[in-house]
Order: structure tokens, then C-alpha cells, then sequence
């Protein structure tokens, strides 16, 4: 099967202890079962190590210490399994963070999230997001797909790249596919995320100024991020009322930005976007509370 990317895709590596927000802390590291056996096989002296670092109630995952932080992450932000034993010993969501899988009617596509500082970086610096490039392809025959997201990306792209102010194309996407944030009043939005799981209760404040009227003053950044949201969200839709859906997650996270982008001057965008995306789009619960709306 034939593997697609965005093309900024291959410009991204791990800038590892030069990251501010490191994904080795705040978070869960689950260990899958097939690096579960080699931990519990290994001979390396640091092997020992990871054993007793294993938490196994529940799915196995590393017992993170004061500050949340993983037990194999140094002070100075570097992983001491890659120092010690080397990369290919990292459990397979340390090797993949922060790739994310679609499967499609042409092939594989993989990407990047932007809960990265790094792929935040190259998501809102990329010039081009409609741009794919084959990664590999190995001569398996496509997939039969009963229904096809890839037309529907591409006329949203289309939209999305047009020559007009960012309102004007919000509204030609909601028009076209009877989608609007709109849905739920301001009072109604504050009080659904009001009600969100949320990794630092801090972001709550952040995400208070929602408003559905706000006006896009950074309008490069929220169309690359749209575009972003559309690619990871829309694209796996399994039929055309979940991509409706999708499409409303899309939009309500970008009307937030925005809201967040005018309220909070003395955050970057790139830092609200991160925030945003590791708050709602990597919580499975959150994605589906808010998509459950457009349904």
C-alpha cells in the first residue's frame, strides 16, 4: 500500500531537550505488548531499570514520578532508554508521538499533531497544505472504500485557499455542507467546555473567550490550522453525516483559536494552537463530546 504525507512532513524530527513542552510529561506512556516482552527479556543493564519503572495495573505504562514526568526522562529533557539502550528500544507511542494513521481510498496517509511544539511549528509555517508526497509504495492494490473522503478534502482545500478574507471562506465551507459552530449559542459552547476532561485546568480560562463572532486577525495561521484539523479530523469519516461532524469539530476548534488568538495577545498562536490540540483533539472523550453537536 502506497504511504502519502503532507509535504512538510519529512522536514520534521524531535528537537527532543530543546522542546519547552516535552510529551514525556503530563501524559501516560502506555507500552505496547510486543516492547512489554522485549523489557521483560532484556539483557541490557539498564533492562532492570524499565522493569521496575513498569506500572501494570490497568495497561501496562511507566509509573511517572513527582510532576508527572516519565521515569526515564533526564533533567535536561533527554530520553535515558535512547542514551542507554538506544531508540529502537522505545515503546512504539515514544516512537511514533506525534504521528497519526488514516487509511484511504489511494493508500496510507500519515501526519502530524500539532499537541508537538516542533510539527505546530511546521503545520503553521507550511506554505503549501495541499501539497501530498509519496513516502513508499509497495504495489499493493488500493482499498475499496464505500465512502471517499479525499473529493470532499479537496474541494474544502480549494475553498480554503481562496483568494478572499478568512470569514468569507468560513462561510462558503459552512454554507456548502449546512455546517455552523453556530449550532449552540456562546452561553451554551462556555458551558460544554466548561465541562471537558482537560489536562491542566488552567486551559479553561483560555478557553473561556469562545465567541462565534470573533474576527479572524491572523488569518494565515487559522487557515493552516483549519486545514490541519480537516486533514486529521475529516479525512477518517466513515460516512457523510460523520464527516458533517467532522467538519463542525473543524470549524469550532478554529472559531476558538481565533477567539483565543484576539483574547490572549501574550500567547503566541503557535502556543494556543498546541494547547487547543492537546486539549481537545487528543482526548478522544473531548473530540466526541464536542462532534456529538453536529449530529
Amino acid at each position: 500500500m502506497k504511504l502519502y504525507a503532507s509535504s512538510y512532513y519529512p522536514a520534521f524530527k524531535c528537537i527532543a531537550d530543546k522542546c519547552k513542552h516535552s510529551c514525556c510529561i503530563g501524559w501516560e506512556i502506555d507500552i505496547d505488548s510486543d516492547t512489554l516482552k522485549h523489557y521483560e527479556t532484556m539483557t541490557h543493564p539498564y533492562g532492570e531499570v524499565i522493569r521496575t519503572s513498569i506500572d501494570y495495573e490497568g495497561d501496562p505504562h511507566f509509573r511517572l514520578t513527582p510532576g508527572e514526568r516519565c521515569p526515564h526522562l533526564k533533567e535536561n529533557g533527554l530520553c535515558e532508554i535512547i542514551l542507554r539502550a538506544g531508540e529502537s528500544c522505545l515503546c512504539e507511542i515514544c516512537k511514533e508521538h506525534p504521528r497519526f494513521y488514516h487509511e484511504t481510498s489511494r493508500g496510507m496517509e500519515v501526519g502530524l499533531g500539532m499537541a508537538c511544539e516542533e510539527a505546530c511549528r511546521l503545520i503553521l509555517d507550511s506554505e503549501d497544505y495541499t501539497s501530498f508526497i509519496c513516502l513508499s509504495a509497495d504495489g499493493e492494490e488500493e482499498s475499496e472504500f464505500s465512502f471517499d473522503t479525499l473529493p470532499h478534502r479537496e474541494r474544502l482545500y480549494k475553498l480554503l485557499s481562496k483568494e478572499i478574507p478568512f470569514s468569507e471562506r468560513l462561510e462558503e465551507i459552512q454554507s456548502l455542507y449546512g455546517v455552523t459552530s453556530k449550532i449552540l449559542s456562546d452561553p451554551e459552547w462556555h458551558a460544554l467546555l466548561e465541562e471537558l476532561e482537560y489536562l491542566d485546568d488552567a486551559h479553561k480560562e483560555l478557553f473561556s473567550c469562545y465567541s462565534s463572532t470573533a474576527v479572524p486577525g491572523k488569518e494565515q495561521a487559522l487557515e493552516r490550522t483549519l486545514a490541519y484539523f480537516i486533514f486529521r479530523h475529516l479525512t477518517p469519516a466513515e460516512d457523510f453525516e460523520d464527516l458533517k461532524a467532522s467538519l463542525g469539530f473543524c470549524l469550532f476548534c478554529t472559531h476558538l483559536l481565533c477567539s483565543m488568538t484576539n483574547t490572549h495577545p501574550g500567547y503566541s498562536t503557535a502556543d494556543l494552537a498546541r494547547i487547543l490540540s492537546e486539549e481537545l483533539e487528543y482526548s478522544t472523550d473531548n473530540t466526541d463530546t464536542i462532534k456529538s453537536v453536529f449530529f
